[in-house]
């Protein structure tokens, strides 16, 4: 069997990541918890993913195997992901109003064991680039032609796994492997300048025998053109270093509050209402 790609225009994107971002607001404001800000600064980028033409899937059979793999390596930013497959069919936008609440399916992380349509449990940062080449090595061993797709935040580029990662997909020729860097530049402690500067992300890859791009994340049409080149190159993984800015959509907002980061921090009842207001006249 085979899934038809979602495969909007940029100005659909546009709009499809719009309501992507409301919907990010509303479940942490609901579960009072959460990380917002870090969501947000990767849905350009996941909104391409799932509806512009480049993820193969299917919601009615999360299972299938000719399925394109994506994996969330920067778990806590899991309600991007959870709104993206919402729009996507795979549940309603109104379940994960459960998110963190005793007993859902939607936990704070991402976890495969509950919910169908979750690739990887992640959240001990600097794993999911070795489980996407599991994934991407099974595929090219049992000549299959499934994609695999992993996004990692800037912050655990620091994990020293990453890197003995990065080799072992070169020396097998990953060419059905694409990774992204979410680099918005923080971290749980503070900006990734200062906590641990991993400088020319672009050049580091390259070195390891990687092929590279660099684009503005938040940018739709960028992300867009990023995934789409990324599919022409099939002898070697592909790194996109993804240039966003945490808590796109409602910067203003959180630079009123006085912190730019608002790392692991939900939005005030009030103060999500003036956000999702923001984003509509946007």
């Amino acid at each position: 069997m085979s899934a038809e790609l979602k495969s909007m225009s940029v100005d659909e994107l546009k709009v499809q990541g719009r309501t992507i971002r409301e919907l990010i607001i509303r479940m942490t404001t609901a579960a009072g918890s959460g990380h917002p800000s870090s969501s947000l600064s990767a849905v350009e980028v996941v909104t391409a993913l799932f509806f512009g033409g480049i993820m193969k899937y299917d919601p009615k059979k999360p299972h299938w195997a000719g399925r394109d793999r994506f994996i969330l390596s920067k778990g806590h930013a899991v309600p991007v992901l959870y709104a993206a497959m919402a729009e996507a069919g795979y549940f309603t936008p109104e379940e994960t109003m459960t998110l963190r609440k005793l007993g859902s399916k939607f936990e704070g992380h991402p976890n495969m064991k509950r919910m169908d349509g979750i690739e990887a449990s992640t959240g001990s940062l600097g794993q999911g680039l070795s489980i996407g080449i599991g994934h991407a090595l099974a595929g090219k061993m049992d000549s299959a032609d499934y994609k695999v797709f992993v996004m990692l935040g800037d912050g655990e580029l620091g994990e020293g796994q990453v890197w003995e990662a990065a080799a072992t997909a070169h020396k097998y020729k990953l060419g059905n492997l694409t990774a992204i860097v979410d680099q918005n530049g923080y971290q749980q402690t503070g900006a990734t300048k200062d906590v641990l500067n991993m400088s020319s992300v672009a050049d580091k890859f390259a070195a390891f025998g990687w092929h590279t791009q660099e684009i503005e994340g938040n940018d739709q049409e960028a992300a867009l053109k990023a995934l789409q080149a990324a599919q022409a190159v099939t002898d070697q993984p592909t790194m996109i270093v993804s240039r966003t800015q945490k808590g796109f959509g409602i910067l203003p907002l959180l630079e009123q509050q006085g912190d730019v980061n608002y790392h692991g921090k939900p939005l005030s009842p009030e103060l999500a209402e003036k956000a999702i207001a923001l984003l509509e006249q946007s």
